[in-house]
C-alpha cells in the first residue's frame, strides 16, 4: 500500500508547479502557509517531516481537475550509480563489485533529463541510439550533507521515488576516441532530454522505515523485464548517501538514483522503439509511466508531458507491477 505522497501538480490554464500531496487517487492541496513547491517544502525538511507526520491528510481539500507533473522542480544535482545491483552486473558479465567499495556516480542534467510520471520521452536522435530501460528507486535528499557517515546518512533521507535511468547504449563508445579516457561518452549515453523520468512523488522516509525489503518492477509494453527485491542491491542506501556526501555537498532536494537490477534490453539486444511504453512500479512508492516519442517531435517538457492534452488526467500509484488496461497501449 502507498501512502501519501508529497508531489506537484499543474491545473487548467495555469502551468505553474504546485505542491501538494496525493491521497489515494485523490490530489489534495497543503495547508495554508506551507510553500508552494515541493523544493521549498524540502528546503525545511525537518520541520514540515514533523508536520506531515500528524496531518490529518484526508481532511485537506481536494484539488478539482488536477494533473500530476514533475515532482521536484529542480533539483541541483541528479547523481546516479552505476554497477549497483549484484544482479545486473551477472548479467552484463563484469566482474563481482565489492560492497565496501567507494560508488560509482555519474551526473544528469536536471532540468533537460527530468520528467514526470506520464512523460512522453523522445527517443534520442542518431542511426542506432539503443535506447535502454533501467527502473530504480531514487532517494530524495532533505537536508545539506557532507562528509557523513553510513550511521548518520539515514537521517539526510527526505524521501524516495520511482526512476527510470534511460540509457542510449548506441551512443556510448567512441571508437575514435584521442585518448583511451575520451572512449566513452558519458553525456551522450545518460545525458538525453526527458532520460529520467521520475515520480509519481515523493514517499517519506519516515513511511518507509523497511524500504530495501520492497520490490522494484518494469515492464515495457505490458511485458515484464524487471523484478528484483531492493535489498540486492550492492551498496545500500545508506553507502550511496555518504559516498556521494564525500565527493560532493549534498543539497535539499537533490536525487540519488541507487542503480538497476537484472533484466535490461542490452544483453538480449532488445532496445525501446517509438510507441513503447514503459511501467515501473515500486512497492509502497507508486509507479510511473513513460511512452518512447518521435526523435523529430518535441522534447519532453519539464512538467512530464510532450503538452498538457497528451496528459492522462491522473497517475496510478498502485503497488502492482503492471496494470492491464495499459498493456500494448501506444498513444
Amino acid at each position: 500500500m502507498t501512502g501519501p505522497l508529497l508531489i506537484q501538480y499543474v491545473v487548467e490554464d495555469d502551468d505553474d508547479p504546485r505542491a501538494g500531496l496525493l491521497v489515494g487517487d485523490t490530489v489534495r492541496a497543503l495547508p495554508a502557509g506551507w510553500p508552494s513547491t515541493a523544493l521549498g517544502v524540502l528546503e525545511r525538511w525537518e520541520e514540515y517531516s514533523s508536520a506531515l507526520q500528524t496531518l490529518d491528510a484526508d481532511g485537506l481539500d481536494a484539488v478539482q481537475g488536477a494533473t500530476l507533473t514533475t515532482p521536484i522542480t529542480f533539483p541541483s544535482k541528479v547523481l546516479c550509480a552505476g554497477a549497483n545491483y549484484f544482479s545486473h552486473t551477472d548479467e552484463m558479465g563484469t566482474e563481482r563489485p565489492d560492497p565496501n567499495a567507494a560508488p560509482f556516480f555519474f551526473l544528469k542534467p536536471p532540468t533537460t533529463t527530468i520528467v514526470g510520471p506520464d512523460a512522453v520521452v523522445p527517443l534520442p536522435s542518431g542511426e542506432d541510439p539503443r535506447y535502454d530501460w533501467e527502473g530504480e528507486l531514487a532517494v530524495v535528499i532533505g537536508r545539506r550533507a557532507r562528509h557523513v557517515s553510513r550511521e548518520q546518512a539515514r537521517s539526510y533521507v527526505a524521501g524516495y521515488l520511482v526512476a527510470d535511468d534511460l540509457s542510449a547504449r548506441g551512443l556510448f563508445a567512441r571508437p575514435n576516441a584521442v585518448f583511451p579516457p575520451f572512449a566513452y561518452d558519458w553525456l551522450a549515453h545518460k545525458a538525453q532530454d526527458g532520460s529520467c523520468p521520475i515520480g509519481p512523488g515523493i514517499a517519506p522516509a519516515f513511511s518507509l522505515p523497511d524500504i530495501e525489503s520492497k520490490r522494484l518492477t518494469l515492464s515495457v509494453n505490458g511485458e515484464p523485464k524487471q523484478d528484483t527485491l531492493l535489498e540486492d542491491l550492492v551498496i545500500g542506501i545508506d553507502g550511496l548517501v555518504a559516498g556521494a556526501s564525500d565527493l560532493m555537498t549534498l543539497e535539499p532536494g537533490d536525487i540519488i538514483l541507487t542503480g538497476t537490477p537484472a533484466g535490461v534490453g542490452m544483453p538480449k539486444n532488445t532496445f525501446l522503439a517509438v510507441g513503447d511504453r514503459v511501467e515501473v512500479a515500486i512497492e509502497g512508492v507508486g509507479r510511473i509511466s513513460h511512452v518512447i516519442g518521435d526523435p523529430a517531435g518535441p522534447a519532453a517538457s519539464s512538467a512530464g508531458t510532450t503538452s498538457r492534452q497528451e496528459a492522462r488526467p491522473q497517475a496510478t500509484t498502485g503497488d502492482e507491477p503492471t496494470d492491464p488496461a495499459l498493456k500494448g497501449d501506444t498513444p
